[in-house]
């Protein structure tokens, strides 16, 4: 905030002046202090008229669970979205994408198949009892439901993507949780409580809302990060947060006519930063620059030409 002088026949009048920007345009706030003004009054006017242009920025702010962006802050994430190319994927790279997505989320979680087993497991539909490959089959269904879904984002959506992802091998699969979780890094510390159970409602209930309030403010790679971040950070379900959050991201990009993000297990300690930064310092920055790396790197992978080569029959188990 600045002070602003206009001379006039009779002195001067002096104004607290606030610049910011919204929809990219540039405007002003001013609130008059008086005429030929001391500085003693003019000290004093100026703190009486900051607290209420605080109040007007206050409602020109715009509230993301527990913290504000202002419009400048709002634009300038705006902005990432235009280091993006939009395209639209073929059958053929959405299946590609599909087979990748699904090794690296479930990797991420801990899976033990690797990358050629969940290739040949979404080709064959093996019927087995292994966990990791029921759960690559589930997260594959998860995908094609989203690519298919007409209806917005709900609780009914989100219990939906659990109970496809996780259907045959989790007892809780479609259930939102009625136990408190804690996530622990290598070391075994505690690295994030998700919300106490007794606010999970209300708190699931104002991720819709709040979604549904703002989305047009956000560009979708911004708001399909935001969502993603929020979700992990209330832990919803028992298990299985990370991968239902990032259908979740997708979700939100597909329905806005952009192509998916994957977000790969070789970067996932930058993909916790991220997560970190969000849930400590409300620093959505780096969830942008990390989601637009990831991307451009998704649109590489999926789009570029394999070599053809023999593939070995998924063996028995």
């Amino acid at each position: 905030m600045f002070i602003e002088k206009k001379k006039q026949k009779k002195g001067v009048k002096y104004y607290l002046a606030h610049s910011y920007r919204e929809k990219g345009k540039s405007k002003k706030i001013r609130k008059y202090l008086g005429i030929n003004l001391s500085k003693g009054d003019l000290v004093n006017k100026r703190e009486k008229a900051k607290e209420k242009i605080n109040e007007l920025l206050n409602e020109l702010n715009t509230e993301i669970f527990g913290f504000a962006l202002t419009p400048r802050q709002i634009n300038s994430l705006n902005n990432i979205n235009n280091r993006i190319r939009i395209v639209k994927l073929s059958k053929k790279e959405f299946k590609k994408f599909t087979q990748d997505f699904a090794y690296n989320t479930n990797a991420i979680e801990g899976s033990k198949l690797l990358e050629n087993e969940v290739k040949q497991v979404l080709e064959e539909h093996p019927k087995t009892k292994d966990s990791d490959e029921i759960e690559a089959m589930g997260v594959e269904e998860a995908i094609k439901f989203i690519i298919a879904e007409k209806k917005d984002l709900s609780l009914f959506l989100i219990r939906n993507l659990h109970k496809l992802c996780f259907k045959n091998s989790k007892h809780f699969a479609g259930k939102f949780r009625d136990v408190e979780v804690v996530i622990k890094n290598p070391r075994g510390e505690i690295i994030h409580r998700g919300i106490p159970v007794k606010y999970l409602d209300s708190a699931l209930k104002n991720l819709i809302e709040w979604y549904e309030k703002n989305k047009d403010k956000f560009k979708p790679i911004v708001l399909a990060g935001i969502i993603h971040n929020q979700f992990e950070y209330i832990h919803p379900v028992q298990d299985g947060n990370g991968r239902v959050g990032r259908l979740l991201l997708n979700f939100i990009l597909l329905r806005n006519n952009y192509p998916p993000i994957n977000i790969f297990l070789e970067d996932r300690q930058e993909y916790y930063y991220m997560l970190e930064q969000y849930q400590k310092n409300q620093d959505l920055r780096p969830t942008m620059e990390f989601l637009v790396k990831q991307y451009h790197k998704t649109l590489k992978e999926t789009t570029k030409k394999e070599k053809s080569r023999n593939v070995v029959p998924f063996p028995k188990r």
